[in-house]
């Protein structure tokens, strides 16, 4: 969010023109109620100043990002487990998981990742199920 914010305070002035927002949810491909929108805006811009702050544009967006995030974010996941669920079996092994955290943050330890994968496998048989 704070690059998005960014890209929109284009003069680095740490606030985002209200009239923006319209322009904003379309490059994030978010779809909005006009009259939702210009309430939040009217909410997180009492006084009219016609420009928010990071923590008042994350306000309004976020609301409309959330719902369509959960839910695509839940379908990339299951996408990502089936291509790692090789055999089709609805699990994979606690060493593939060991690695795929590796992959994704290379400053985690054997410790930590050791410590992720004991309390993911709670009945200690070696596999991981997508839930």
């Amino acid at each position: 969010m704070r690059k998005v914010f960014q890209m929109f305070d284009q003069g680095k002035t740490g606030f985002v023109e209200c009239s923006k927002f319209v322009n904003i949810l379309n490059t994030l491909g978010q779809a909005f109620d006009e009259d939702e929108l210009k309430a939040r805006i009217a909410e997180n811009d009492p006084n009219k100043e016609g420009k928010v702050d990071f923590e008042k544009f994350c306000s309004i967006v976020m609301p409309f990002l959330e719902e369509d995030d959960d839910e695509a974010m839940h379908e990339e996941l299951k996408e990502a487990f089936r291509l790692y669920d090789k055999g089709g079996d609805g699990y994979i092994t606690t060493s593939t998981l060991k690695e795929i955290l590796k992959e994704l943050d290379n400053k985690l330890t054997e410790e930590d990742l050791d410590g992720i994968i004991d309390e993911i496998d709670e009945d200690g048989s070696g596999t991981v199920d997508f839930d």
